[in-house]
Parts: structure tokens; sequence; C-alpha cells
């Protein structure tokens, strides 16, 4: 009998490489930016890739490079800024790790097109296209997998959007219209995620942490992203830098629940996470 199991599971086209989401996967955050809120995950030229060498030695399966930060009270920069940060790390990292899945974290068109040209087989959007919408049909013509984030806000006010009766119902439907977006455009591989600690409130957090199973059925993988975020440290009483063990009981119960890529600050516990997970499974 034909072995058909490839058919089921989930796969990626990073830039011709076929990716088999058979098990998790850990993509490792490398800020450029001297803001981002986890003071340990920012980075320059000069360690960037003292960094990424850390994380491949700890099992990164991604490194998802961003050159803004996205933290409550960020001031925005420009995409010819985001170019001055990122590009040069990228070169740097693809000529040492050639075949290491990079992403990029950007709302720019732009800066998805000077990225996957430096070597960045994944876009990072968590505007979802919806800040420029130019940025659908640069992806589709980028051929690269696309992360979809929910958020709600705006440009301007990131963290700020309409309240919601249910978070959840308004995160799938949400994705829904996105997904046929994407699709329209030409974007095959869609990733999604919800939009954890992106202007909802800590039981909105925690709602759609106990619903993740639920956006399975939209049928793409699902990331997660709650590492360090303030919904672990406000919760438990701590800071960003003392959520290291929150964050892993939350990669636990996601994984648990479905999520198929963890975008982590720390990749070493993240991967003991999945291996138990999967045993567990």
């Amino acid at each position: 009998m034909q072995d058909n199991s490839i058919h089921n599971r989930l796969t990626l086209n990073c830039a011709g490489r076929l990716v088999v989401l058979e098990n998790p996967l850990i993509m490792g955050i490398l800020n450029t930016t001297p803001d981002s809120f986890h003071e340990a995950s920012r980075t320059n030229l000069n360690n960037a890739l003292e960094k990424a060498a850390e994380m491949v030695a700890e099992g990164v399966d991604i490194l998802d490079i961003g050159a803004q930060s996205t933290r409550p009270g960020s001031v925005g920069v420009t995409a010819s800024e985001e170019i001055d940060r990122a590009i040069p790390v990228i070169d740097a990292i693809h000529q040492q790790y050639p075949d290491l899945l990079l992403s990029i974290d950007t709302y720019y068109p732009s800066v998805a097109l000077a990225a996957v040209t430096a070597g960045v087989s994944m876009v990072n959007d968590i505007s979802a296209g919806l800040f420029y919408p130019e940025m659908l049909e640069t992806v589709a013509s980028l051929k690269v997998p696309y992360i979809c984030m929910h958020m709600g806000g705006t440009e301007k006010q990131l963290h700020q959007r309409k309240p919601t009766d249910n978070i959840t119902r308004t995160v799938f439907d949400f994705f829904i219209e996105r997904m046929e977006a994407c699709k329209k455009v030409g974007i095959h591989d869609i990733i999604i995620d919800p939009g954890f600690g992106f202007g909802n409130t800590l039981a909105e957090n925690f709602q759609l942490m106990r619903d993740l199973e639920i956006f399975k059925s939209l049928g793409q993988p699902i990331l997660l992203g709650v590492s360090r975020k303030s919904s672990i440290y406000k919760t438990l009483g701590g800071t960003a830098e003392t959520a290291l063990n929150g964050s892993t009981v939350l990669h636990t119960a996601g994984l648990l629940k479905g999520a198929q890529i963890l975008r982590v600050h720390d990749v070493r516990e993240a991967k003991e996470a999945i291996i138990l997970t999967q045993l567990l499974k």
C-alpha cells in the first residue's frame, strides 16, 4: 500500500526548500534593535553572529530577524532604517549558515523584498498585510511563506483595537478573511499567529490559549508567540527577565493544543518542551 502520510502533514515551500512540519519548529528571536522589550534579545552586527551561533547550537530551526520593536510604547522606524539595521545581519548570518531558515519580521513590503533577496525565506508580518496592502502582492511574487498575525490595531497604535465580545471568534473570522486575501494574490503557504499580547487583555490572551486548537480547523500551521510577554510576567508578578519558566509552561500548553511553531527567546528550553510533549502525544 502506498504511504500517503506526507499528504496529511502541513508543509512549507521556503524559497524552493520543502519543509515538512512533522514535528514542531523553533523560531528564535533575533532583534537588531536597541529597544526590544527583552534586553537579551537585542543584537547588532557586532554580536548577531554570536547570538545566532548560540541558538543554532541549541537546536533552532528558524531565525526571525526584526529591526523594529513593536512593544507597547515603542517608536516606529522607517523602512530604510529597518533595511540598514537588518540586511547586514541577514547577509552575515546567511553567509555563515547558508542552510538555516531565516525570517524577516516586518510590515514594510520594501524590507521584505530586500530581506528575501539577501537570503531570507519567510516573511513575518504583524499587520497581516493591512498596513501596506502591497505587502501581499510582494510576498506572492517572492514565493515564500507568510506569517499572518492578528492584531486589530493600526501602524501608529499597534496595541489599541476595538473591544470584542469574543476574542476567539474575532480572531478566527479575521483569519478566514485574511487567508482569502492571501490566496487571491497567490500566497499558498500561510502561517497563522493569533497575536498574543497585541491589544488583548490578560483574560483574552488566556482565552486564546485555551481555544488554540480551534484554529487547527483553518488548515494552516499555527505559530505561538508568547515568549516572555507581559501576560506571563504581570500574572506572576515579575518582569520579562524572570518570565522564562512561565513561557515554558505556556509553550507546553500550546504544543499540546496544536501549535507547530514556537517563536521564542530561549531555544534550549523550547526544544526540551517540544521533545517532552511529543513523547506525551
